[in-house]
Formats: structure tokens, sequence, C-alpha cells
């Protein structure tokens, strides 16, 4: 079965999560992940960690790590990394609760931070081609008790996910947004004025680098269809990092090639994306593209400014000498976009899980920039608005310890009748400000066409 039916014929059972692996690979898209029916909600909320409904004491990180801790399992061998726990998101602004600068606060329209907890999940290898119903029998206490609710939840899943089809309603009318519905709070000037804000705290030895980003927004349709819409952006633009999930009030639909941080046992791995170039429909248009990318002194510094960033971070919760760069500037294809992409990775140290990762690492350093503080600092006085979603970091969070989580990038937001979706880039002293707005608008271009394409074919 396709993780796409799964994720179909689950939805009705109430805060569904889809991690898809829609750009196949090896490696970075071999798994998917899709759960609902979750039987815990930790959420962050103004600062406030709550469980249920009920605040907890503890500070967020150390409350969730707290209840990963309480419902902890076992890894159970041959079967894919994710196997039961907590899966969601950390907005942007969730990093304004582990390091605060004196300008910023915790603010948002949404959450900071909302993890589901799953007892059940069906997992996907699209390298064996094997799929598994993993139920936990959580939160049932007791070994008696906790089997026969894992054998129970097991069996209602594969008699939901098997069952024959009821007769479709009609199909509703396909609702587009089309580009020129959009609009962004920057236009080209105003974005140009933003990168020379950006390049004279470069000249001046504030930072080395920001990230600074515009925002589009559209009204919903109504009765729009957000499933329809995530599975036109999934064919349109494919991507090992994507993600779709349900919440109250609110859908996250995610086309991320970007890895912010894994964790599998004691080895922890980031794999920043700074630097960009279009795709072309000519091979040989295209090849020129990617090695004039290759080969961009601008690029290539922004892509090594943040390797350095990330060494430092995970340095601070890896032990020592451990942390290396096995990939650097190395170059990756998708559907819009070439990007150069390294890799660091490193041993965590005795003691830590991914909770001291996040501490350490989040927000990732490929869209804030370097200093992080600082970066962040001037990003939040030139954008004025949070980010939200956009630059946090999905994924899940295992009950073994295991973990992988993207950067919320090519990530739309749809909550109070709104569509909204971040695209920017990285600011060095070598920027041309027409060439960075123009960068976030090939960036852009992608989910502006899956708001506006035809309707994707049901599944289920």
């Amino acid at each position: 079965m396709d993780p796409t039916v799964a994720a179909s014929r689950l939805r009705d059972w109430g805060g569904l999560t889809f991690l898809d692996s829609a750009m196949r690979q090896e490696t970075l898209g071999r798994f998917s992940y899709v759960a609902a029916d979750p039987f815990g909600r930790f959420v962050v909320s103004g600062g406030r960690p709550g469980w249920n409904g009920t605040l907890l004491p503890e500070p967020p990180l150390v409350a969730l790590a707290v209840k990963l801790a309480e419902f902890s399992q076992p890894t159970i061998p041959d079967l894919p990394p994710f196997q039961g726990g907590a899966a969601g998101y950390f907005a942007y602004e969730f990093g304004n609760l582990l390091e605060r600068p004196p300008a910023m606060a915790a603010r948002g329209a949404m959450p900071e931070a909302e993890w589901l907890f799953y007892d059940l999940v069906c997992a996907f290898d699209h390298g064996t081609e094997r799929a598994w119903i993993i139920s936990t029998g959580l939160p049932a206490e007791g070994e008696p008790q906790r089997a026969l609710r894992a054998q129970e939840r097991a069996a209602l899943c594969e008699a939901t996910l098997l069952a024959e089809p009821g007769l479709k309603p009609p199909s509703a009318p396909h609702h587009s947004i089309e580009k020129t519905d959009w609009q962004s709070n920057f236009a080209a000037p105003t974005y140009a004025d933003a990168v020379g804000r950006v390049v004279e705290a470069i000249l001046a030895g504030d930072i080395f680098q920001a990230n600074i980003a515009q925002r589009f927004t559209a009204v919903l349709p109504q009765n729009f269809d957000a499933w329809a819409f995530y599975r036109r952006l999934r064919a349109s633009n494919p991507a090992p990092f994507a993600a779709f999930l349900e919440r109250d009030g609110l859908v996250i639909a995610s086309s991320s090639p970007e890895r912010f941080v894994t964790v599998s046992g004691r080895s922890v791995e980031t794999r920043p994306i700074k630097g960009t170039a279009p795709r072309s429909t000519d091979p040989d248009a295209d090849r020129r593209l990617a090695d004039a990318l290759l080969a961009s002194e601008k690029d290539r510094a922004e892509n090594t400014m943040i390797v350095d960033l990330l060494r430092n971070d995970l340095s601070r919760v890896c032990l020592p000498h451990t942390v290396l760069t096995p990939a650097l500037l190395a170059l990756e294809s998708y559907a819009g976009v070439h990007h150069l992409v390294s890799t660091v990775t490193g041993v965590l140290a005795p003691g830590l899980t991914m909770t001291d990762v996040v501490a350490a690492a989040f927000p990732g350093g490929s869209i804030t920039g370097a200093p992080k503080l600082k970066a962040m600092e001037i990003i939040d006085a030139i954008e004025g608005e949070p980010r939200g979603i956009y630059c946090g970091a999905i994924g899940f969070l295992g009950l073994d310890g295991r973990s992988d989580l993207n950067v919320a990038i090519r990530t739309v937001l749809l909550k109070d009748g709104m569509a909204t979706f971040g695209v920017g880039g990285g600011v060095t002293a070598l920027s041309d400000p027409a060439a960075e707005y123009d960068e976030t608008l090939v960036k852009a271009e992608k989910l502006f066409r899956a708001f506006a394409g035809r309707r994707a074919t049901e599944d289920a």
C-alpha cells in the first residue's frame, strides 16, 4: 500500500501526521510514516508547556524530555526508525525560549511547539517495499493491558487500511489560488533595502551573514481541500523530508529538502543547505546552472560559514574531536532548484538526548545566519513579524531515543482561512539585492503552482 493511501484512510481518526519521503532515495528518502489518533498532546504556547490541557511546571524542553522518558520503549530490531512516540513541530519562535536575545520574545499566531504522542504508527520502507503497523499499547499500564490494547489497535488499523472504499461523494470543484492573489510583506525595492541593511551590519562587523525572508499570504477559497493541495505539492515538488500535519485549527504542508538534525543511537547528523540556483528544462542549460552554483564564490562562502556554525553547535553536545564534515558543498538537484548541501556529524556525549541537541542547535543555522543570536535579532528587526512554522522543524521524536527533524522550508501554514508561507535566502557581503530577491521567487514557484494546479487524483 502506498503511504498516501494509508494517510487518506486514517485521516478520519484525527490528529494525522504524515512524514513523507515523497522523493525516494536510498538513505534520505527511504522511510515514510503515517500516524493518527494520538493518546497525548504536548503543546508549548506563550512559552508555557502543557500536557493534555494541563500546564507543566518545567521549562518546555525539560518537560518534553520528561514525557518522552515517561513512555520510553526499547528499539525493535529490523524495523524502520520511528516506532512510536511524538510527531509534530517546533515553530521558529521556539528558539526564543532557548536563548532569548534582549529584543526578542516568544510570540506568534500558533503554538511554539506541538507534539502529538502516538501509540500506533504505519511505517513504510521504500528500499525494501515493506510496510508495518507498529502498535505499542500505550498509554495502558501493565504488560497484559498494554499487550491487549496493542493487539486491538493494530487490528483496527489493519481493518481501516484494508476496508473496501465506499462510494465517493461527488467531487468538489477545484479551488485555485493564482500567483496574482498572493500578497507579500516585501516588494522588490523594500527587499533590496533589507539586503542592504544586512550588508551594512556585515561590514560593521556585527554578523557574517543573515537569512532574510519574505512572507506570502492569500485568502483560502471556501471549502479549500488541503489534502488535495498537499498531494499536488508532493507530486510537483517531491522532497525527502516532506510532511502533512492536521491539528485542531491548522494544517501544515511541507515539501522540505533539508534535514535539520537526526539522532540514531549516539550518532548525530545535520545537513545544511546554503546555495541555490534555478533548474532548466534544457539539459545543457541545467548543467551550466549547476556548474555555476558549484563555482559561485558567494554561495560557497555562505555554505562554509554555516558549516562552521553547525560544527560549533554540535560541539556543545558531542564528544570532543568527533564533529566531522564528511561532505562539503555537494550538489543536490530537486524539481525546481539546485542546492549546495553539506553534512556535519558527531557522536552524542553520554547522558544527553535529542532534546539536548535541539537546545544546542535550534533553530538551524542555515535559516538564521552567523553568529546565530545576533543574526536572529537582525531578522526580527527587518522582517517585523513572527515566522511561525517557516524555518522551524517538523519530524519525529521516538520513544527509543531516535529522531529525525527537517528544516521547515517550502512549507505552508493553512489557518484561519489564510495560506501563509515564507521564502528567503542567505545574505552575505557579496550579495546582489536583485539576485537575492529573484532567488526567493525561484523557491516560491513550486508552491505557487501547487496552489494554482489541477486537482489531484483521489487515492481512497
